[in-house]
C-alpha cells in the first residue's frame, strides 16, 4: 500500500504581482505590453527574467520598447518550487492578489511570461485563484479563503507596500506577512517556509 505524503503547514501562497512577482508596475508602462524578438544584446541574466512562452520573444512596453518586463528571480523560484511539491501531489497553491492600475496588461502578462522551465506561464501557477482590484488585500484575501477553503493560519502573503502588508497583519492576523520592498526574493520565500516550520 502507498503512503499517504506528508502535508505541508503552508498551504496557500499570495503574493501580489506588481514588484513583487514582476517589473516594471503597470503604472511605470506608458502603452500596453507587446510581444517582439529577443534583443541579441541582452544579458543572459535578463534573458532568463523576461522568458515568455513564445521562443525568442519577450515582453515589452509598446511605448519604450527598451523596457522588458522581468519576472524577479526569488518570485519564478518559488512559484516553480509550489508547481513540482503539487506535481508530486502536496496540497499547496500559489495566487495573486493585486491592485495593479491595469488589470487587463497584469493578466496579458501572467498568459505570456514563464518561469526558469521556460514552459509553465504565471497564469497556469495562479490558475482561478487571482483576486486583481482596488479593494484592500484583507478583503482580497478573504475571497481567496472563501474560494480555496484555506484557513488563513494556513495562508502566508507576499507584498512590496507596506501599508498592504500592515491591512492584512491588522485585519487577518493568522495570516503569515511578509515584506518585500525590492521584489520577490529567495530569501523571502525561505523566511515563509521557517515560519510554517517547513524543513
Amino acid at each position: 500500500m502507498k503512503s499517504k505524503l506528508p502535508q505541508y503547514p503552508l498551504r496557500l501562497a499570495v503574493f501580489d504581482l506588481d514588484y513583487t512577482i514582476w517589473q516594471p508596475e503597470m503604472y511605470q508602462l506608458y502603452g500596453r505590453p507587446k510581444l517582439v524578438p529577443t534583443p541579441s544584446n541582452l544579458s543572459s541574466n535578463l534573458v532568463k527574467e523576461t522568458r515568455t512562452k513564445h521562443d525568442g520573444m519577450i515582453l515589452v512596453d509598446s511605448k519604450r520598447t527598451n523596457t522588458p518586463m522581468r519576472v524577479f528571480p526569488g518570485a519564478a523560484s518559488a512559484l516553480y518550487e509550489i508547481k513540482e511539491l503539487r506535481k508530486q501531489g502536496y496540497d499547496i497553491q500559489a495566487a495573486v492578489s493585486s491592485r495593479t492600475d491595469e488589470p487587463e496588461w497584469a493578466r496579458m502578462c501572467m498568459d505570456h511570461l514563464v518561469l526558469e522551465d521556460g514552459v509553465t506561464t504565471l497564469a497556469e501557477c495562479f490558475g482561478r485563484r487571482v483576486e486583481i482590484g482596488y479593494n484592500d488585500k484583507s478583503l482580497h484575501l478573504q475571497r481567496l479563503h472563501q474560494a480555496t477553503g484555506v484557513p488563513y493560519h494556513e495562508m502566508c502573503f507576499f507584498d512590496n507596500e507596506h501599508y498592504n502588508i500592515k491591512d492584512v497583519q491588522r485585519k487577518l492576523p493568522a495570516v503569515k506577512c511578509f515584506y518585500t520592498p525590492n521584489g520577490m526574493s529567495e530569501k523571502a520565500w525561505e523566511e515563509a517556509k521557517r515560519a510554517f516550520r517547513w524543513e
